[in-house]
């Protein structure tokens, strides 16, 4: 008894006439057309021989719509197997060299190789379901770990950061973010003007002394200390 081994191969369905052309080229004997009807659709699966060895290739999920090339202009042979897969399972093949326009076949009903018991129309029915519920709740968990739109660092962050620079790059920085907030402000129109300010912040001084060496930092905040005890003690009175 002859012995022989095959394979199986995935193969998308706009490559089927491509490998058909290619089999050909290379010597191979076509075999036959299977369809299967499946959950995810109809496979299609082609096989191939040549030297002892069956290849064969699975196009798989085939929906309705789908138009499917036929290869009879390579494999004349094949007409048999299309005429039939497209009368059982209604699938679209065009250009069939032999084509029985549907009559291949004397049939009751249309396409009867898909037709499905309750059971497993209702099966279908809930996988189907709990797929698309699956699918939600992942999208629901990405949007939710997606961060947020980067805004921008705080005024805070900004300062902490030009508060790590020796001075005159420190300096550099604040000349170039005062130009470009003047900019900005020349490009916006004029707010009402607000009464005129008698002094620096807090957070404006700290950030001032920030930038000073230790020592001389070491002063101006002893000089604040001093001056604000003075208040205190000029309200006091």
């Amino acid at each position: 008894m002859t012995t022989f081994e095959q394979t199986f191969e995935e193969t998308p369905l706009a490559q089927v006439h491509e490998l058909a052309a290619s089999r050909l080229a290379d010597g191979w004997r076509y075999v036959q057309i299977l369809a299967v009807n499946t959950e995810n659709g109809i496979d299609l699966v082609y096989s191939y021989m040549k030297d002892g060895l069956l290849a064969n290739f699975n196009v798989a999920g085939v929906q309705k719509g789908d138009t499917v090339p036929s290869i009879t202009d390579l494999y004349l042979e094949a007409f048999v197997c299309e005429n039939e897969i497209h009368d059982l399972f209604d699938v679209d093949i065009s250009n069939i060299a032999i084509d029985f326009g549907g009559m291949f076949y004397q049939l009751a009903e249309k396409a009867p190789m898909t037709v499905v018991s309750p059971e497993q129309l209702a099966a279908r029915e809930k996988a189907k379901k709990i797929a698309a519920a699956k699918a939600a709740k992942e999208a629901a968990a990405k949007a939710e770990a997606a961060p947020a739109l980067a805004t921008g660092p705080t005024e805070e962050e900004i300062q902490a950061k030009i508060a790590g620079l020796d001075p005159e790059k420190a300096a550099k920085v604040r000349a170039a973010m005062e130009a470009k907030a003047k900019k900005a402000a020349a490009a916006t129109p004029a707010a009402p003007a607000e009464p005129a300010k008698t002094g620096l912040t807090e957070e404006e001084i700290q950030a001032k002394v920030a930038c000073l060496d230790p020592e001389k930092a070491a002063k101006v905040r002893a000089a604040l200390e001093a001056k604000a005890k003075k208040a205190a003690e000029g309200k006091g009175e």
